[in-house]
C-alpha cells in the first residue's frame, strides 16, 4: 500500500498560470490516497507547523510575484530548514525567482526575494522569450516549455536542477537549468511539468517515500511522453 503522503500548493488560486494545478492533479492520480493543502496568500503555510511531504508552487503573474515574496519572507528561516531537513519542494515557471536574491523590475526596482539562493532575476516585458527544452536529470530525460518574461543571472553551477540538451538554460549564459538544493527544486519550466515527465514524478514520489509507484494511465502517459522526446530530439525541431 502507497504511504499516505501530504502535499502542500501555495496559492493555487493565482499560482497557475499555465494549468500548473494539474501537476498536483496527475499526482492526486497516481496516489489518490493523497491528502492536498490548499494555502491561500493570507493563510499561514502548513509547513510551519505540520509535516508536509512536498510544498508546490506555479507561475504567476509579476504583481503576484511581490504578493508571494512579502507573504513567504517570515518564513524564509523555516523553508531553509525544510530543505535542510529533505522535504521535498517543487517551484515552476516565475515561482523560481521568489527564492532568488531579488528582481530587477523594469522600472529599475530592486526587488528583495528570499535570497535562498544567489542567482537573481531581470524582468523585460516588452520581448517574451519561449521555447522547448529537452534535458537530463540524474539519467531522466526531461521535456518542457518556457514562456516568460525574465530570466536569471548569476552562478548556478553548483545549484542547477538538470543539465539542458535543447534550449536554454537558467539564464541566456549556462546550458543549467533551474535551481536545486537537496530536495528543493525549481526551474522556469511551465505548464504541466510531471504530466510531461512521468519519469519524474516516479523519481519525486520515491523521494515522498511512496514505494511500487504506479504511474495513472501509464500506457498513455508514456507514450505521448517518447514521442514528445523523439520530437524535441530532432534537430528539424526549431526549440525557439
Amino acid at each position: 500500500m502507497s504511504k499516505n503522503i501530504k502535499i502542500e500548493v501555495l496559492y493555487g488560486e493565482f499560482a497557475n498560470l499555465f494549468g500548473e494545478l494539474q501537476n498536483i492533479n496527475y499526482i492526486k492520480d497516481c496516489v489518490p490516497e493523497a491528502e492536498i493543502i490548499n494555502t491561500k496568500l493570507h493563510d499561514v503555510p502548513a509547513f510551519v507547523s505540520e509535516d508536509v511531504d512536498m510544498v508546490y508552487m506555479g507561475a504567476m503573474t509579476e504583481n503576484q510575484q511581490e504578493l508571494v515574496i512579502e507573504a513567504l519572507k517570515p518564513y524564509r528561516d523555516k523553508i531553509n530548514e525544510l530543505i535542510d531537513k529533505g522535504t521535498v519542494f517543487l517551484f515552476t515557471g516565475n515561482a523560481l525567482e521568489i527564492v532568488e536574491k531579488y528582481i530587477v523590475a523594469e522600472d529599475g526596482r530592486k526587488i528583495e526575494a528570499l535570497g535562498i539562493f544567489d542567482t537573481y532575476a531581470k524582468r523585460d516585458m516588452m520581448h517574451r522569450f519561449n521555447s522547448l527544452i529537452l534535458g537530463e536529470f540524474e539519467g531522466i530525460k526531461l521535456v518542457s516549455f518556457k514562456a516568460q518574461f525574465s530570466k536569471s543571472y548569476g552562478d548556478n553551477s553548483n545549484d542547477y536542477f538538470f543539465d539542458v540538451i535543447r534550449g536554454e538554460g537558467l539564464g541566456p549564459d549556462t546550458m543549467k537549468e533551474g535551481l536545486r538544493r537537496n530536495n528543493f527544486f525549481a526551474t522556469y519550466s511551465v505548464g504541466p511539468f510531471l504530466v510531461l515527465n512521468p519519469l519524474f514524478v516516479k523519481y519525486l514520489l520515491n523521494l515522498m517515500g511512496v514505494e511500487d509507484v504506479r504511474l495513472a494511465f501509464e500506457p498513455t502517459i508514456m507514450a505521448a511522453y517518447e514521442q514528445r522526446l523523439k520530437e524535441f530530439s530532432d534537430e528539424k525541431c526549431r526549440y525557439q
